[in-house]
């Protein structure tokens, strides 16, 4: 079954209420047998580093021009979208196919607050991409932290070396208690659904 994050403008509503179970599903095709995401291309549309995802760094004015300008052969379109604690109003990034790459968020200053990377075709600062398991990521449990609210269960650890760009997991199976994480070997086959970069102050 497909689970493509593409253009309409209803997805944005669709992404915020899937969210609440197991985050956005990013860009890829769910295995029938497993539901699990298989990646279907390493092509890498955007580079995250600790400075900069994409075009994108900490002097990048939050609007859908500056944005464009910082992508280019991208457009941009108002979604609605979860994060951790509640819904808010986004930029969704799309390439020039029309698939969703990032979800750009306002900060109080005018700025770019957080950019949330939901698609394989984007690449962590140490080769992470959405599908990867917690192993393959080579993440630690002592790196990570319980998510709450709207991602309830689901694992956030901070990438290796790199404490501005968080990690989203799902955890497969998993049945609690929720105000904690599981032990690390119930942690192995958790599944990357989002990058989180957010300027470094």
């Amino acid at each position: 079954m497909s689970s493509i994050i593409m253009r309409p403008t209803a997805i944005g509503y669709a992404c915020a209420i899937a969210i609440i179970g197991s985050a956005c599903t990013p860009t890829g095709e769910l295995d029938g047998n497993s539901g699990r995401l298989v990646r279907t291309s390493n092509e890498t549309l955007v580079q995250i580093t600790e400075d900069h995802i994409g075009g994108i760094n900490g002097d990048t004015s939050y609007g859908q021009k500056a944005i464009e300008a910082a992508l280019p052969g991208f457009t941009t379109e108002g979604i609605q979208t979860a994060v951790e604690n509640n819904t808010e109003w986004a930029l969704a990034a799309f390439n020039s196919d029309g698939f969703q790459v990032l979800q750009v968020f306002k900060g109080q200053n005018g700025k770019v607050r957080t950019v949330h990377g939901v698609t394989h075709h984007l690449q962590g600062p140490n080769g992470e991409r959405i599908g990867m398991t917690f192993s393959e990521v080579g993440s630690s449990r002592a790196d990570c932290r319980v998510g709450k609210n709207l991602w309830r269960g689901m694992a956030i650890c901070h990438s290796n070396g790199h404490p501005n760009v968080e990690l989203v997991y799902a955890i497969p199976g998993y049945q609690g208690p929720f105000d904690q994480l599981p032990a690390e070997n119930d942690l192995f086959d958790a599944q990357l659904q989002r990058i989180l970069w957010t300027p470094k102050s």
